[in-house]
Order: C-alpha cells, then sequence, then structure tokens
C-alpha cells in the first residue's frame, strides 16, 4: 500500500468509479489494496483527532500566513500554546512540513564598523601606545562582537 492517508486513498478508489467507469475491485487490485479494506474506509465517520488535526492544520496557515510567512514551527507554537492549544513543537513542525510552510530566517543588520564601507580613521599614533608620562596618549578598542562569533 501506498504512504498515502487512508481516507484519501479509498476516496480516490471511489472516485475511480463514478469518474471513469473503472470498478472498485480493478482500482483495487491496481493498487494492491484489499477490497475489504476499501469497503471498511469507504464510509467511515471522520475522528475527532482528523478534524481536530485539521484545525490546527488550518489555524497554522493563518498564523503563518499573518507573519508574512516568516515564523518558524517555535513561534508559532508559542502563539497556539498562548492562545489554548495543547500542542507540542514537534507537531507544529511536522504539520508545517506537511503543509509546505517553511519559515524565512530573518536577517540581521550588521554592524557599522565594516572596512568596507567607510574609511578607517587616521592612525595619529602610528600604532606605538608607549608614552612617557600620562595623559599623552589615548586608545581604545571599538570592536564589535558579532553574534555568531565566539
Amino acid at each position: 500500500m501506498t504512504e498515502t492517508e487512508p481516507a484519501a486513498l479509498a476516496a480516490f478508489i471511489g472516485n475511480q468509479r463514478t469518474e471513469h467507469h473503472v470498478s472498485h475491485r480493478l482500482t483495487c487490485q491496481v493498487l494492491e489494496v484489499s477490497e475489504s479494506w476499501f469497503y471498511k474506509w469507504r464510509n467511515k465517520p471522520t475522528t475527532a483527532r482528523e478534524v481536530r488535526r485539521g484545525q490546527l492544520a488550518e489555524v497554522i496557515r493563518q498564523i503563518f500566513e499573518g507573519s508574512g510567512d516568516t515564523y518558524g514551527s517555535p513561534k508559532i507554537w508559542l502563539l497556539l500554546v498562548r492562545a489554548g492549544w495543547r500542542v507540542s513543537v514537534n507537531t507544529v513542525a511536522r504539520l508545517m512540513a506537511e503543509l509546505g510552510l517553511a519559515g524565512r530566517k530573518i536577517r540581521r543588520r550588521r554592524g557599522l564598523t565594516r572596512p568596507d564601507k567607510r574609511p578607517a580613521a587616521p592612525d595619529f599614533v602610528r600604532r606605538d601606545f608607549t608614552a612617557d608620562a600620562p595623559d599623552q596618549v589615548w586608545c581604545g578598542d571599538m570592536t564589535e562582537k558579532d553574534r555568531g562569533d565566539p
């Protein structure tokens, strides 16, 4: 049997008869499922779990689209928990993957001390930091550390 949802597969088999006049028996043989399996799933009512999962998927899609397609599963999970949903981060991540939703990483603004953007300040001390007396040479470090640096 294929990796398809059972209810969707049963609906497909049923549609082959109505749309293309192909018998259930033949369609089941081609898809390698038993006819008894098809008749079991054909009129099966939707479970409460399936209904909740569908509602959760819709809420996830709304939050994702409301964020401008940027939020990932941790942020969406946090908003869902605040809204009263009892769900795990992994469930949200799995549903987002099934729906084809992937958050975008927001590009952080880099510091202004990049050498390619502005010329370096003049070096009046000529890298000689020794002094004969106090208050003759002042120096400091303006190095900016990126978040990714250790």
